[in-house]
């Protein structure tokens, strides 16, 4: 089996990443000592923002009242796809409850967290799908309070699309704040006076950077860097629609990998025919990132089989993954590694990134190894509880005396004794030999 690399990519986005994290890690700081007049004025050297940061139910309705009639509904559509199948997410985890040995009862709760701080960027794009990506998800969890960031829009406050958006899909509360200053405001509770537990949503590098650094103090949805586009293609395939499907995540931004795998080289040569004029043709926005793009990050990968286009999708792990190749099936039980999985020309990953269902915050950067995107599950956690009888406790207590002493810890294993000697006085146990030293 042979490998071809038609087109290889002369960057990666790691090669993107230092300059960010000094600049993360100095703006984090100065967030943390502080508080919220250093994130106000962030605001105004880097937004050029001096108005509220919290937004009023009167400012929000004065706002709302701009958008228009069918805007409103197609976010409404798109809110009610993406709350549907998080609910269908929630169905599929329950509560439990379990006897491991008779007398132990063993359980298990599945609670949504309390607070939950959703980012959606609006820099090159205002990022409306994101808006609702991330607070109906929350939403339908049961999360108590979510809270909505997003940046000040083209010198204005904040897109009134992006926060009929946020309102649609139940925020409790917004505030017009973009970049490190609203991940940091998030994490800290600024402004709020609630800290959150959990921050999701992308952004740009620094962004990214900045959960990526407060990751542990809250949890994040993703590790997150540019997006990725890849596209499985054999002979089948239209290369038009191939084509179309590469540049249309190319736009993101300068550093958004583009890839191609495929078993036809014919397919391949076609493809790249094509993307020079498509990329041509749009825009100066994204004409400008996705020329970058594709020049620097783009890959054309020829393979012999499709098993050999398995392994290097699986290798390289993208974000977004197309199949337009026969037998869709065996694509779908082969393939083990990608953010989320687009089956057929019918699909497409702007369907995804907007309004079928799935949610379109997602591993990056070869994360999809080890993880998935955001779900209905990373706003809830499994919380385990027990109980059990004195009977049971017997049992348990010898095992664990005798474990705790093979480990040296005699303070455990003295628990184990002292609840032996109260329910069970005067008997003998093999509880292991006491720790000396």
């Amino acid at each position: 089996m042979t490998t071809t690399y038609l087109k290889r990519a002369s960057k990666t986005p790691e090669t993107e990443t230092a300059t960010a994290q000094k600049v993360v890690t100095e703006m984090l700081a100065a967030i943390e000592s502080g508080g919220e007049e250093a994130v106000r004025r962030y605001a105004r050297e880097l937004d050029h923002w001096e108005g509220d940061i919290v937004m009023s139910d009167a400012a929000i309705a004065a706002a709302v009242a701009q958008v228009p009639a069918k805007v409103r509904a197609d976010i409404d559509f798109a809110v009610k796809q993406i709350h549907d199948f998080a609910l269908a997410q929630k169905r599929s985890i329950s509560d439990v409850q379990v006897e491991l040995h008779p007398g132990v009862i063993a359980g298990q709760r599945v609670l949504p967290v309390n607070v939950v701080g959703c980012y959606a960027p609006a820099g090159r794009y205002a990022h409306v799908a994101s808006a609702y990506m991330t607070v109906t998800t929350a939403k339908a969890a049961g999360v108590k309070t979510i809270i909505a960031c997003s940046s000040p829009y083209r010198g204005g406050g904040m897109h009134p699309y992006v926060l009929y958006a946020f309102k649609a899909a139940g925020a409790d509360v917004i505030m017009t704040l973009g970049g490190v200053q609203a991940i940091a405001t998030l994490a800290y509770g600024l402004f709020s006076g609630r800290p959150a537990d959990v921050v999701v949503g992308p952004g740009n590098k620094f962004v990214a950077e900045a959960k990526r650094t407060l990751f542990g103090k809250v949890g994040i949805d993703v590790f997150a860097g540019p997006s990725e586009v890849a596209v499985i293609a054999d002979d089948s395939a239209d290369p038009a629609i191939v084509a179309s499907d590469l540049v249309g995540q190319a736009e993101h931004g300068h550093e958004s990998p583009a890839w191609l795998f495929t078993t036809s080289r014919a397919l391949a040569e076609d493809v790249m025919r094509r993307i020079p004029a498509l990329i041509e043709a749009l825009p100066p926005t994204a004409r400008d990132a996705a020329g970058s793009a594709w020049r620097d990050y783009g890959e054309v990968i020829v393979c012999d089989t499709r098993e050999e286009v398995g392994a290097i999708s699986d290798r390289y792990a993208s974000e977004h993954l197309e199949v337009h190749a026969r037998e869709l099936d065996w694509w779908l039980g082969r393939l083990t590694c990608y953010g989320s999985l687009f089956l057929g020309e019918e699909t497409t990953v702007a369907y995804g990134d907007k309004a079928s269902g799935p949610n379109h915050v997602l591993p990056t950067k070869g994360a999809s190894r080890y993880s998935g995107g955001l779900s209905v599950h990373k706003f809830m956690k499994t919380l385990t509880w027990q109980r059990m009888t004195r009977e049971a406790a017997r049992d348990i207590g010898e095992v664990t005396a005798r474990i705790s002493r093979l480990e040296g810890m005699e303070a455990h294993a003295r628990t184990a004794d002292d609840r032996l000697a109260k329910y069970y006085p005067g008997q003998r146990f093999e509880r292991g030999d006491p720790v000396t030293a």
